[in-house]
C-alpha cells in the first residue's frame, strides 16, 4: 500500500512539473526552454502580435538568464532566441517581408545600408509559403551568428553580432513592432 501511494505522489509531482513546463500565448503553448546548439535557454516571457484586431503569431523570447532590461537583451552578445508561431492565415510571405522591412527601418532609425545585404538574406528565409501553425526560430548563437528555423529545418545562418543587435531591435527596440508583445518578451504581463 505505501509502494502505491509514494507512486501516486511521484506520479503527481511529476506530472505538476511537466504542466509548469509549458507557456499558454493566446493559442500556443510556447515550452519552458529550447536548445540551439547545444544551448540551453530559459523562456522570458511572451506575447501575441495584434494587428487591427487581428492575431497574427505568438511570440516567445529565450534567453541563457531571465532578464527584463530590453536594452540588455538587445546589445547582449550571448545566445539567446525567439520563437514565432504564426496564428493566422492572414500572414503570408509578402507581409512577413514587409514587415520585416519596417522592424528593420524602426530598429535602426532608418539607418539599414550597414547590414542590407544580412536583411535581404533574412527576408529571403522567409520568401515560401507561411501558414497558420507555422514556426521560425530566430536563434542568436555567440561566435556563429543568428540561425533561422522554420518548422523545425534551418533556412540558414546570418554571422554578425551588429546583424543581431538590428533584428533583436525589431521586437525589443525603442519602436518595437508591437509594445504588448515587447512587455510580455520582458515578462511583464
Amino acid at each position: 500500500m505505501k509502494k502505491t501511494i509514494y507512486a501516486l505522489i511521484a506520479f503527481l509531482i511529476v506530472g505538476m512539473s511537466a504542466v509548469n513546463a509549458q507557456h499558454e500565448v493566446g493559442s500556443t503553448t510556447l515550452p519552458d526552454t529550447v536548445t540551439f546548439e547545444g544551448q540551453e535557454l530559459v523562456y522570458n516571457g511572451a506575447g501575441v502580435r495584434k494587428k487591427a484586431w487581428f492575431k497574427l503569431y505568438s511570440g516567445g523570447l529565450y534567453l541563457l538568464q531571465k532578464s527584463s532590461n530590453a536594452y540588455d537583451i538587445r546589445t547582449a552578445d550571448e545566445s539567446m532566441a525567439i520563437k514565432l508561431k504564426i496564428t493566422s492565415g492572414m500572414i503570408s510571405s509578402k507581409k512577413m517581408i514587409n514587415a520585416v522591412n519596417e522592424g528593420f527601418e524602426k530598429s535602426t532609425k532608418g539607418k539599414t545600408a550597414p547590414i542590407s545585404s544580412e536583411i535581404e538574406t533574412f527576408k529571403s528565409f522567409f520568401s515560401d509559403e507561411i501558414n497558420d501553425g507555422d514556426i521560425f526560430d530566430i536563434v542568436y548563437i555567440k561566435d556563429k551568428g543568428v540561425i533561422v528555423y522554420k518548422n523545425g529545418t534551418e533556412k540558414g545562418v546570418i554571422p554578425g553580432y551588429e546583424f543581431k543587435k538590428a533584428l533583436f531591435g525589431i521586437w525589443l527596440g525603442m519602436k518595437p513592432a508591437d509594445k504588448k508583445l515587447k512587455n510580455g518578451m520582458l515578462g511583464n504581463n
